[in-house]
């Protein structure tokens, strides 16, 4: 792995550097050049060019592990948060299985929040189970742009070495925590659906679907720190909040991190639409999938999921059809859904779908084909035509039956 940076002590401030770099890398700081590494491709033309020899690439060799694994401790939640600046459903799920893994390695649960004002959320944290709480309150953090909110996570993880960072499998969590393992140079795994200590080894175990969903893979990060791993939404249960845990909360001087500038800036925030129709917190999912036949065939469960208050969810066949939009897809490639109640029309249950609905209290499955998958794991199961069978319950339900 290499790495660019600026011996301050030789540098002149001279910015031949600014001019030479083919990529626009390089701008001029209060004094000295900053290099803005996501731009960087590491050419070496700004090497070659500084006349006080200046900048410097570094080769890091891999394969050593990390130095002193000794002195990585306790396990850190990364507290992303939502556009209403609160801590994020899948935290809440972080917090809870973070504190069953911090109580098997006799360590500390701490939370990393980075943001604006968010000095209202330690004591959610300390609540929900974080025995510290680690606070990048600023103004810089405000617009959640990945780059920035790397660069606190990275000071944080750098200065207090936990020895497990778990985040979430959002959209701005597969954005962040890629970075931030570049960064730590240490390896991810990603969509974990299971997390436990090795209590021979101290090791964490990330198990996580592999080969399309075929076999259940067992990951171990054995020689490098912080190991890391991301999470989907309702894999695992949220922590119960304790109004009488008390912690301790850290503030990060945001002078340390001297985050990036990285040509980026949110200018307008728009509603998804597909939120109304959100399969993410549902207590009732009403999904289809090929066996709807088409587009039209998604109106009768629509019309069951608005009589029961549920949302709509899908297989990825029917979202690959293009019969529905792919917020609605349920399964490895889409959400994964813990409704109280999921009923699976047309959907024949292949491994990949059932990985994303598989912990839903109570499954209902209407389906021709008697051996279709989906039954193995039905509750109930209703061997029948969906155009038949869900327009059958639409009337039962107007009817108050």
């Amino acid at each position: 792995m290499s790495t660019i940076y600026i011996k301050k002590e030789k540098c002149t401030g001279c910015q031949i550097c600014l001019s030479s770099c083919p990529f626009g890398a390089i701008s001029m700081g209060n004094e000295f050049p900053d290099i803005e590494l996501e731009r960087c491709t590491l050419c070496g033309a700004c090497v070659e060019d500084c006349p006080e020899k200046a900048i410097m690439i570094e080769e890091h060799l891999r394969g050593t592990g990390t130095p002193n694994k000794e002195s990585y401790s306790g396990i850190m939640v990364f507290g992303e948060l939502t556009p209403e600046n609160d801590l994020a459903p899948v935290v809440l799920e972080l917090l809870d299985i973070g504190a069953k893994l911090a109580e098997d390695r006799q360590c500390k649960l701490t939370l990393a929040i980075v943001g604006n004002d968010i000095e209202k959320l330690v004591e959610k944290g300390i609540g929900y189970g974080a025995d510290v709480v680690y606070l990048a309150d600023d103004r810089i953090f405000e617009d959640p742009i990945e780059e920035i909110i790397a660069d606190g996570l990275e000071y944080i993880a750098l200065k207090f070495k936990p020895e497990i960072i778990l985040g979430g499998a959002t959209v701005f969590g597969r954005s962040v925590i890629p970075r931030l393992a570049v960064r730590l140079d240490t390896g991810l795994t990603a969509d974990c659906t299971g997390l436990e200590i090795d209590p021979e080894t101290g090791n964490l175990i990330q198990t996580r679907p592999a080969f399309g969903g075929n076999i259940m893979a067992n990951i171990i990060c054995k020689d490098y720190r912080p190991q890391m791993a991301t999470v989907r939404h309702k894999v695992f249960k949220e922590a119960e909040f304790d109004n009488n845990r008390t912690g301790d909360v850290i503030n990060i001087d945001i002078s340390d991190i001297k985050p990036g500038r990285y040509g980026k800036k949110i200018i307008e925030r728009v509603a998804d639409l597909a939120d109304e129709l959100s399969i993410n917190d549902a207590d009732i999912i009403i999904a289809g999938g090929r066996g709807v036949g088409g587009p039209e065939g998604f109106t009768p469960i629509k019309k069951l999921a608005e009589l029961l208050g549920g949302a709509v969810g899908a297989s990825r066949a029917a979202v690959d059809s293009e019969w529905i939009s792919f917020s609605h897809q349920v399964g490895q490639t889409g959400k994964t859904v813990a409704p109280k109640m999921y009923i699976a029309c047309g959907i024949s249950g292949a491994i990949q779908h059932k990985v994303g609905m598989q912990t839903s209290d109570f499954i209902v499955a209407i389906n021709k084909d008697p051996s279709a998958p989906i039954f193995e794991i039905a509750d109930i199961g209703i061997v029948g035509d969906l155009f038949e069978v869900v327009p059958a319950l639409i009337r039962k339900l107007k009817k108050g039956e």
